[in-house]
């Protein structure tokens, strides 16, 4: 299976660097919460107005950045991480050994750095306004929610409090596709990788779920990430993870969080 990049992670990547960019169909077609219409023009709650189903078992498919992703890396890699001297001078403190005594465990499953895990997911309907995510890896579980939700007062958490909302694609008045925005805030501070690289408290969190049809009919989904930190990061993180659409439960294994591979 080929790497893909959406269109949507090349034009932010482009934004990131000051480059002219033409404006696509993906975001001139406007964007909802799960408003739209439905018979009558009646609302729709955000579950009935998905212009994609997420809802599934998904495996994650590693094809870039092997040597973040598969294997703890080396002391001092921080390769494509625009780190402020601060985060670096955290990043060249990180002991392997300590961290692997460490009674905190998850500091690199926080969601900044989730879905870059190895591992799979399963996403449900946890109600009618509400999306929620759970990982084998690290047994994390997010949840997304749409509306006029609002986030409680609570102390910072790993994976923060996201609201999403649906990016409609609209063609000839119908609904030809979307894509999901998930924004979150409220985290707690943690590692971008595994080798000490930081996030603080002020980090937030964008993401963009986008589906794929792959040419042999496989269900692709393509999530580009931005991380933006005003503590440890010098401009937007932005990446994507891609995970491959399973017709069942099969390889789940829910394992708890580990410091290193």
């Amino acid at each position: 299976m080929s790497y893909r990049i959406s269109k949507r992670t090349l034009t932010l990547i482009l934004f990131a660097l000051a480059l002219p960019v033409a404006q696509t169909g993906l975001y001139a077609q406007g964007r909802g919460g799960g408003r739209g219409g439905g018979r009558g023009g009646a609302p729709q709650d955000p579950k009935a107005a998905a212009p994609i189903d997420l809802t599934g078992y998904w495996v994650s498919v590693v094809t870039e950045d092997w040597r973040y992703r598969m294997v703890t890396p080396a002391q001092g890699d921080y390769e494509g991480v625009p780190m402020t001297p601060a985060a670096i001078k955290i990043a060249d403190e990180w002991d392997p050994k300590k961290e692997a005594a460490s009674p905190d465990q998850c500091k690199s499953y926080g969601a900044p750095a989730l879905l870059r895990v190895p591992g799979r997911l399963h996403i449900t309907w946890q109600d009618d306004s509400t999306l929620k995510m759970e990982t084998d890896a690290g047994k994390q579980t997010r949840t997304f929610h749409f509306g006029d939700w609002k986030s409680p007062e609570s102390a910072p958490s790993l994976q923060g409090n996201s609201v999403a909302e649906w990016e409609i694609q609209r063609a000839g008045g119908k609904v030809t596709g979307g894509t999901l925005k998930v924004d979150t805030t409220n985290l707690k501070a943690g590692l971008l990788r595994k080798n000490g690289v930081p996030y603080s408290d002020n980090a937030r969190l964008t993401e963009y779920f986008d589906m794929v049809k792959e040419r042999n009919g496989d269900d692709l989904m393509v999530v580009t990430i931005v991380v933006t930190d005003p503590m440890y990061l010098r401009e937007s993180f932005i990446i994507s993870s891609q995970f491959k659409k399973q017709t069942s439960d099969a390889g789940w294994n829910p394992t708890a969080c580990s410091a290193i591979w």
